[in-house]
């Protein structure tokens, strides 16, 4: 198996679409998220409401389906070495973000987004563990 960081852009599409040709992702990868990510759908509540096509009950389900798939993992797990490195890594590009970074440091894995900034910005300062979600859904059909 393997394991990837999701960041809350991809959630929240995710959420919105409510595909079911996400399940077999969910069920195949071991996803992990920081519990940063869950103030930021919180944020959009509303907006995915709103932009979903599915009813809101659907959406619910469908929301628990997908949580059931992603360990979220709270800020009390990384060290401070990781959040440093991370706060260090997204310096300039968005400190927003360093959560993220920090976990993908903590638990040594790829972190996937939609963050074309981010991406760019991290692999210029020699960061590789980050992949672009579109990146990942097409290498996703060769495992």
């Amino acid at each position: 198996m393997h394991d990837f960081i999701l960041d809350a852009n991809i959630l929240i599409s995710m959420m919105i679409s409510g595909k079911s040709a996400y399940k077999p992702f969910l069920a195949y990868f071991n996803f992990y998220t920081p519990e940063y990510s869950l103030g930021e759908i919180s944020k959009y509540q509303d907006v995915i409401f709103e932009k979903s096509r599915l009813k809101p009950d659907e959406l619910r389900q469908y929301i628990m389906m997908v949580f059931e798939q992603i360990s979220v993992v709270p800020k009390l797990v990384l060290t401070s070495q990781s959040i440093q490195k991370a706060i260090e890594l997204s310096e300039g590009i968005d400190q927003k973000d360093a959560g993220y970074l920090a976990l993908s440091f903590q638990v040594d894995t790829v972190l996937l987004t939609r963050d074309k900034p981010l991406y760019h910005g991290v692999r210029a300062k020699g960061f590789r563990k980050i992949l672009l979600f579109d990146d990942f859904l097409k290498k996703a059909y060769s495992f």
